[in-house]
């Protein structure tokens, strides 16, 4: 194989569609654009979501939901995942660097600890927000819950 023997596969390219250059091509005259019109004339462009008159689709559905903008997202983490966590690495403290060391989270993300699960372990949990239950369960263990 050379360089000069290198070509695209079979179909693979397409001539582009030349468009205006003289009656004898078809395709001059109009250029396709058919006859007159705001769309036959050069430089024109529609707004977004224009539809040549029609009732836009976004102008006939009812605007719908909230977007809160002060709302605070939370990553949430099982007392499960920390059992694990506790037991795979043999820590005693949990903070979020270690959860992101171990992939649960992310380095951006709050953390927040919710009681789904079991834990046995006495570890001593450093989070951004705890649920009730996520404070019984690692308190009833002989943990203790910080927040941050």
């Amino acid at each position: 194989m050379k360089l000069n023997n290198l070509a695209p596969a079979k179909g693979a390219t397409k001539n582009s569609k030349r468009v205006g250059r003289g009656q004898g091509s078809g395709k001059g005259g109009t250029a396709t654009r058919g006859t007159k019109g705001a769309q036959a004339r050069a430089g024109y462009s529609h707004k977004i979501g224009f539809e040549g008159g029609q009732m836009p689709i976004q102008r006939t559905l009812p605007k719908f939901g909230f977007k809160n903008p002060t709302r605070v997202e939370y990553q949430a983490v099982n007392v499960s995942k920390l059992q694990e966590l506790a037991e795979r690495f043999g820590v005693s403290a949990i903070t979020p660097d270690t959860l992101i060391e171990a992939g649960l989270v992310s380095k951006n993300d709050l953390v927040k600890v919710l009681g789904n699960g079991e834990i046995t372990t006495k570890v001593e949990v450093t989070a951004h927000a705890f649920s009730k239950t996520a404070i019984a369960k690692i308190e009833a263990a002989g943990g203790k819950a910080t927040t941050l």
